[in-house]
């Protein structure tokens, strides 16, 4: 296979090439390996220079999937293991810098890559939040945009700004890039804090405990995310569901026009290349602290 990625050609030889990975949508493994060198120059530039975790899917997403966050013997060109010392008693992280190792996780069944909310060299102190709005049983989607909106004026008015993405699942989610000055605890704490807020003043729309029973026709919006260790799909990651949907940055004014969080897909994602992540284009002119913010919604840090 050849594809041409970030100006260069790369040659990888991809086995079981036509294995169908997805009955819904008929794409193969070969096909997952060409969209992800190809979305590659996109990709890359939310992967770098953080720990990744893979899900794998070796029998096809209709078959049992693993999570993989530390290295586990295997050798795959292009992912990078990091320092054992950044998460203690386990196996290295892993890290994606280069187009060889998307290539490389793909051809080991690799079909979604998720992130941390901290770099590697500064995985004591996140640089962002995440906000998932994760729709119980019964929720439509005009609901979930309503809710997408909801979280952006409440981190408005927090002195916050919020960039929404796809989730290429059922939700939506909601990113917030920080200054880092806290830790994790503080970070999930405070994220914890916003998230109650929302169910205390709409609990029509919004809970603030997980599980299925609790959102029966509500919406969570999963401050979890925002814990050490924890991941959220990257953009532009393929997702392990029917039809193979795809996290894609979109700009707020684009909200109204989606017609689901799987809006684009692995099949017609790559007509969305040309807009790619533009609509993220002032993520570090909008990075906030989060001192102010804090104070509005009476969060101490350190306090538990």
């Amino acid at each position: 296979m050849t594809r041409p990625t970030a100006g260069k050609t790369t040659r990888f030889r991809v086995t079981n090439a036509e294995r169908v990975i997805d009955g819904d949508s008929g794409v193969t493994k070969g096909e997952l390996v060409a969209f992800y060198l190809e979305a590659s120059k996109l990709l890359l530039s939310h992967l770098k220079g953080r720990p990744v975790s893979l899900v794998r899917a070796p029998d096809g997403i209709g078959g049992e999937l693993f999570f993989q966050k530390h290295a586990k013997g295997t050798d795959l060109p292009g992912v990078t293991l990091l320092d054992p010392a950044l998460d203690p008693e386990h196996d290295p992280l892993l890290q994606i810098d280069r187009v060889e190792g998307l290539a490389s996780a793909a051809q080991m069944n690799v079909v979604e890559l998720h992130t941390w909310n901290a770099t590697s060299s500064a995985i004591d102190r996140p640089d962002r939040m995440t906000f998932d709005l994760d729709p119980g049983e019964g929720v439509d989607w005009a609901h979930m945009q309503e809710a997408a909106l909801l979280m952006r004026t409440l981190l408005d008015e927090l002195g916050l700004v919020g960039f929404l993405k796809t989730s290429g699942g059922k939700g939506l989610h909601v990113l917030v890039p920080i200054r880092r000055h806290y830790g994790w605890d503080d970070v999930k704490g405070f994220s914890q804090a916003v998230v109650q807020h929302m169910a205390q003043t709409i609990p029509e729309r919004f809970v603030a405990k997980s599980g299925p029973r609790n959102r029966v026709g509500k919406i969570f919006v999963d401050y979890l995310r925002n814990g050490f260790g924890a991941t959220t799909a990257s953009a532009w990651s393929v997702r392990a569901r029917p039809g193979l949907g795809v996290s894609v940055p979109v700009a707020w004014d684009e909200l109204p026009t989606l017609r689901s969080g799987a809006h684009w897909t692995m099949r017609n994602a790559p007509e969305r290349f040309a807009v790619g992540n533009s609509p993220w284009s002032d993520w570090e002119r909008s990075r906030k602290g989060l001192a102010g913010a804090m104070k509005i919604v009476g969060f101490a840090p350190g306090a538990r």
